[in-house]
């Protein structure tokens, strides 16, 4: 396994620079080994591909950030509320198991993978201090996705 991309890591920093009270909880860069064996051709496994929060109400709402990012030439693919983009196939319906609701999963080009200037241009600057501290953050390893718990009885622990 690789490590994460300076562009992939740039993403996560950037929206947390700019929006520091945004929650996090689906963020995700690198693949865990239940991921791994999920999903073995995932951009997360090259370190090309970060999971970004859904969190409109901290300021990150990926519906915008999905269709701003068509326009973005550093971007191989977005997946995002059941639908995946790509600029040579567009809206399509997406048919993986996670239709990745909570959050938007970016995939970047590998000629991009060094390219860390700014991912979010339309917002303002963040302020100097939410920079430092966003750049202090260490990465997320991505997760592998939730099995649901049993529900048919209650013999069944709920993690």
């Amino acid at each position: 396994m690789n490590k994460a991309t300076p562009a992939a890591i740039a993403i996560l920093r950037q929206a947390t620079a700019l929006k520091p009270k945004r929650k996090k909880i689906s963020d995700g860069l690198l693949p865990s080994a239940a991921h791994l064996k999920q999903n073995p051709n995932s951009d997360h496994n090259t370190g090309l591909a970060v999971d970004l929060t859904h969190d409109p109400v901290n300021g990150i709402d990926c519906v915008d950030i999905y269709n701003r990012f068509k326009s973005d030439g550093r971007v191989k693919y977005l997946i995002f509320q059941g639908k995946i983009w790509s600029k040579d196939k567009g809206d399509k319906k997406y048919t993986g198991t996670n239709q990745h609701n909570k959050h938007l999963h970016i995939s970047i080009k590998d000629e991009s993978a060094n390219d860390t200037s700014p991912w979010f241009g339309w917002l303002n600057q963040p302020k100097p201090i939410y920079a430092l501290l966003a750049s202090m953050t260490i990465a997320p390893i991505k997760k592998a996705y939730p099995v649901l718990p049993c529900t048919c009885c209650k013999l069944h622990p709920n993690k």
